[in-house]
């Protein structure tokens, strides 16, 4: 770990994994939970996420014992109704300021091929960062967030906003590029098994 991402403070990062959909185009069920390479594509991502963070926890609602033998931190959602991912950002930013800790990286649970370098590359630059492709996709919902905007994320769920790149975008995002099959999410079963050969 890099210093000021692996130690704890106001300058470091800690990440958390965003499980808390309904994953619909999965076929319903934790899309996280679902085997990938030698375990699932939660521990995969814990496996290449953790190393470069202080503290990293998972956003999920239900029975937090499913989760169990991850061994992290599972956070529910601090607002009712599943309203997406916004909410596992909210969520995510409470557990940081806990910690005291100034940004926290969120990122989906079905992105198992993130950079070794994402935390470093992205905590290099100030205030909210988003990753995004070479071919000039944005990926908002893998983005390092300061805590201090929880009060405007609180609002913007309050009033029904859902989209994440619409909150994002009035917080003048910054943006650190990446290789796109880095990026990219396993969204159905079949995306799943075509990733899996590469595991």
């Amino acid at each position: 770990m890099s210093e000021g991402i692996g130690a704890r403070g106001r300058g470091a990062v800690c990440a958390v994994i965003l499980a808390g959909g309904r994953a619909s185009r999965m076929g319903g069920g934790d899309k996280g939970l679902r085997r990938f390479g030698g375990g699932t594509l939660i521990s995969t991502i814990r496996d290449r996420l953790g190393p470069q963070v202080a503290a990293l926890a998972i956003n999920a609602n239900g029975d937090a014992a499913r989760f169990a033998a991850l061994g992290l931190p599972v956070l529910p959602d601090p607002v009712p109704g599943q309203p997406g991912p916004l909410a596992g950002v909210l969520a995510a930013m409470g557990w940081a300021d806990t910690l005291g800790i100034a940004r926290v990286l969120c990122v989906p649970c079905d992105t198992p091929f993130l950079p070794d370098d994402l935390a470093l590359r992205l905590a290099q630059v100030p205030g909210l960062v988003i990753a995004q492709g070479y071919d000039g996709r944005d990926h908002p919902t893998i983005a390092l967030w300061p805590v201090g905007l929880a009060a405007d994320l609180r609002g913007a769920l309050a009033r029904g906003e859902r989209r994440m790149m619409d909150v994002v975008a009035r917080h003048d995002p910054r943006r650190v590029t990446f290789p796109e099959v880095a990026l990219r999410n396993l969204n159905t079963p079949g995306d799943l098994a075509a990733a899996a050969t590469e595991a």
